[in-house]
């Protein structure tokens, strides 16, 4: 009994050794000759080439611009992004949702199985149609809300529309935002200063403060910020200042909301082909070499972003608060 034990234990640590030897062998006969099933292979895309780049058209809209009428139109997307059900079920609100990393973010959220609302100014209705359009394509809700944020009985409302409508809230996208290009302060009225600072400062308060006591652990909200809050141009003053706040808002609401298993992150763009730019964020004369500085020699496109969005939406970022993720084509900071 003793030797026959003996024998079968050897023979078990034999064939334990073969095994392991085939699983060290395996992946290099799977490299060199083998096929993973029907996966087909994703090939590779030089980031440098793979949107327009400068020259670009002169072209300027009245504020705040369609993504419809640019010259190259913008990519949110539309045609690329395919989901994978990483937001099943997960009910969003996203403000500026009509264009620019807003519609990115609104399509790809749809495409992950999210529902979702979006906010706009009523002039930019064209744009909104044809992004819900694409949400219901994707087989999920989605919800036009009109209204200027400026007016805090609105933001406070839309937010409580928005919880009605999709049946509770669990992720915010605070984007919206207004850019007005001038070259000195001196040029910036106090009018024009207090939009900016009303729509991109103030707007987000009242958003995240009536949204915040809907969102229960495992909720995310995501603040769209800029280079421009690190590295600030001179002829955007004033949208500059607004972009730092948004990025110290991220930064201050992770540490007060992260006991509470709400995550909040930023995305900091440079560069990017949005309606911001020709409704008066830059001059022609910006517009035709727009993107050429940065290392790559090109603006960004809003599709470019959308996966940051999806990220830090997804629980798989569940460590990721108080973040800020940027996409500056090789410049800007962080």
């Amino acid at each position: 009994m003793k030797n026959n034990d003996n024998i079968t234990r050897r023979q078990a640590v034999a064939g334990l050794g073969a095994g392991i030897a085939g699983l060290a062998i395996s992946p290099a006969f799977g490299a060199e000759g083998m096929t993973m099933g029907h996966a087909s292979v994703a090939a590779l895309e030089d980031p440098t080439t793979k949107y327009p780049r400068p020259p670009f058209k002169a072209q300027q809209q009245p504020f705040p611009g369609l993504a419809s009428k640019m010259d190259p139109r913008p990519d949110h997307g539309e045609e690329s992004y395919k989901g994978s059900g990483r937001l099943n079920g997960r009910k969003a609100l996203i403000t500026g949702g009509d264009s620019g990393m807003g519609r990115a973010a609104a399509i790809a959220f749809a495409r992950e199985g999210a529902d979702v609302v979006i906010n706009y100014l009523p002039a930019e209705e064209s744009d909104a149609k044809e992004v819900i359009e694409w949400i219901t394509k994707a087989g999920r809700k989605g919800y036009a809300i009109p209204g200027d944020l400026r007016e805090e009985s609105f933001t406070k409302q839309l937010v409580a529309d928005s919880v009605k409508k999709l049946g509770g809230l669990d992720i915010v996208v605070s984007n919206a935002a207004r850019q007005q290009t001038k070259p000195s302060i001196l040029e910036i009225s106090t009018e024009d200063f207090d939009a900016t600072m009303k729509t991109n400062i103030y707007a987000p308060f009242w958003l995240l403060k009536a949204s915040i006591p809907h969102l229960k652990p495992g909720s995310s909200i995501i603040i769209t910020t800029s280079e421009q809050a690190t590295d600030p141009s001179p002829e955007l003053f004033d949208y500059a200042q607004t972009k730092a706040a948004n990025t110290s808002t991220v930064r201050s609401l992770a540490k007060s909301l992260a006991p509470k298993g709400v995550r909040v992150n930023g995305v900091a763009p440079g560069p990017i082909w949005t309606p911001l730019q020709v409704g008066g964020g830059a001059t022609n004369e910006k517009l035709t070499t727009f993107g050429e500085a940065t290392p790559m020699g090109r603006p960004g496109q809003p599709a470019e972003l959308a996966s940051i969005y999806v990220q830090l939406a997804d629980n798989g970022a569940s460590y990721s608060t108080g973040q800020v993720y940027g996409a500056m084509g090789g410049g800007g900071q962080p």
